[in-house]
């Protein structure tokens, strides 16, 4: 039977304990899981790609230790079926928390779905302790002196906290 690989893609600016949660069940629905981190500088990321990829690395060793799949973190530019074929992945998962992420991600599946037919998306729905997080408000919240402990996983935490101190200071 061959590899079941499924890539996760998406900006990680920063890393979120709804993405955790995500990865860490996709996890079990592939035999690897590439965790892709999108360059799209567009967004005016606090984070550089780097930064971002170490972030997500450091974040998702434990999920792969306790879950067995490899998982593996990768930057990535560009279209994203050209980056699922180029991986060799056949399924992209994406995660949903309401019902204005289900509008945008249906449009992308028609569109990804017209570009490559033998990729198939799955969507996750955010448990329901992280449905209401989302990477933009966790910065918001941050850089106005809020709490984000409850959002972002320790080492984000700390991360992100430094980096808005640099930004601001």
């Amino acid at each position: 039977m061959a590899e079941r690989i499924a890539l996760y893609p998406g900006t990680f600016d920063p890393v979120t304990n709804g993405h955790l949660d995500i990865i860490g069940r996709a996890a079990r629905l592939a035999d690897r899981l590439v965790v892709g981190v999108a360059i799209n500088i567009g967004k005016g990321p606090l984070f550089d790609l780097e930064e971002r990829v170490a972030l997500v690395e450091a974040e998702v060793a434990p999920l792969a230790a306790r879950n067995g799949t490899v998982i593996e973190v990768r930057p990535f530019e560009g279209l994203l079926v050209q980056y699922a074929r180029q991986i060799g992945a056949r399924i992209i998962i994406r995660g949903l928390r309401a019902v204005a992420d289900f509008d945008y991600e249906f449009q992308m599946v028609g569109m990804n779905r017209r570009l490559d037919q033998e990729i198939e998306t799955v969507f996750l729905m955010a448990s329901e302790t992280n449905q209401f997080i989302a990477s933009r408000l966790v910065k918001e919240i941050a850089r106005l002196g809020g709490d984000i402990s409850g959002f972002v996983p320790k080492a984000t935490l700390d991360a992100t906290m430094a980096k808005i101190r640099a930004t601001q200071g």
